[in-house]
């Protein structure tokens, strides 16, 4: 004759069990915690690379979180003094902070702004715009994009 009080308990527990080794190959994969960082614009261990062909030579641009083939990208983008930064669009918004020099922005349909260090501006995705550099210092600029890193230059003979 079987014991109902043991089947009764031992259900409950063989599930309680069952829950415990099912999950724990998950808890045991759970990722590293993201580490903090802080970086500036001359931090020596930044890797600054080149910008694209149709911006200023000496332009330079390094990632300073995420993948630029990614969303959700940070980067620091350097201009040479003096010069300009032609007509283009980017696929993302861009959230941006003046970091160093003095830069003039200006957007298709807008007056021009004048962006001094510490300056935040806000770049709607697809808007044409274009910048120079006024300072006699490097102009560097922070960047957040939301989506991966481009910049399509505006070919202005078809404007």
């Amino acid at each position: 004759m079987r014991n109902p009080s043991f089947v009764t308990t031992t259900k409950p527990t063989a599930f309680l069990l069952l829950l415990v080794v099912a999950g724990s190959p998950a808890l045991a994969q759970v990722p590293a915690p993201e580490q903090a960082i802080t970086q500036t614009a001359g931090d020596p261990q930044l890797k600054w690379g080149p910008c694209p062909p149709f911006l200023p030579k000496g332009c330079a641009i390094a990632a300073l979180h995420g993948d630029p083939a990614k969303d959700n990208l940070d980067v620091f983008l350097k201009v040479p003094a003096k010069s300009t930064i032609p007509l283009h669009w980017h696929t993302s918004a861009e959230r941006m902070v003046l970091v160093a020099g003095e830069l003039h922005a200006t957007y298709d349909g807008q007056k021009t702004a004048v962006l001094k260090p510490g300056t935040y501006a806000y770049g709607p995705a697809k808007h044409p715009h274009k910048g120079y550099c006024a300072s006699a210092t490097p102009c560097v600029l922070f960047i957040a994009f939301e989506s991966p890193l481009d910049a399509v230059p505006v070919d202005v003979a078809k404007k």
